[in-house]
């Protein structure tokens, strides 16, 4: 009988990321837009007054709130709200992969058409708003550079129940980090590699 219960549960349940509600969860979209008869990428630059990252280049996006249906909502309410245009605007939207950052974070990347509108960006978010050719990304190799990331148990754990003790031979984390350099601005980090990411997608054969 227990054996049944067992299959039961195991049997009416979908598989999904173990602990994903101890992650906090992101939607950005990667815009593009048509500019001089081509499609460019944008990107904002985060508000300098801005507690978090200030100043530094990234896609618009932010955390899915609990009024959010799905991820893609957030992702379209977010960059409603930070370039000050209508949802209606943001057109063909497609999912990128999610990211898992070892920093406790879901990102969950999507691609869109923004329409030609006027744009008002949020000045409490937004510094200043600018756009690449996209033709310039498929054509240039970005710069990567490799961040190690070392285990460091706290004080308190219980170092002498498990195999070897002080000696225990932790596995150390490594983060592939992309750089594009354009004009005077430098795209790295989750950005550049949301944007690798969809480059490799379009230059598949």
């Amino acid at each position: 009988m227990e054996t049944k219960k067992i299959l039961a549960k195991l049997s009416n349940r979908t598989p999904t990321l173990l602990g994903k509600e101890q992650f906090t969860k992101f939607a950005v979209l990667l815009p593009l837009i048509e500019k001089d008869n081509e499609i460019h990428v944008l990107f904002e630059v985060r508000a300098f007054h801005l507690r978090r990252q200030p100043g530094e280049i990234c896609f618009p996006g932010g955390r899915i709130d609990a009024c959010d249906q799905n991820e893609q909502e957030a992702a379209i309410r977010e960059t409603s709200e930070e370039l000050g245009i209508e949802t209606s605007k943001i057109t063909n939207i497609f999912p990128l992969d999610y990211i898992i950052s070892p920093f406790g974070t879901i990102i969950y990347p999507f691609v869109a058409i923004i329409a030609q509108c006027t744009m008002k960006p949020n000045k409490e978010e937004v510094a200043e708003i600018f756009t690449v050719p996209l033709s310039f990304f498929k054509q240039t190799t970005p710069e990567v550079y490799h961040v190690h990331f070392k285990a460091q148990p706290e004080a308190d754990f219980p170092l002498d129940k498990i195999p070897n003790g002080k000696n225990y031979n932790w596995r150390l984390r490594e983060m592939d980090e992309y750089f594009y350099y354009y004009k005077d601005k430098v795209i790295w980090g989750l950005t550049a590699r949301i944007l690798y990411h969809f480059i490799e997608i379009i230059n598949q054969d």
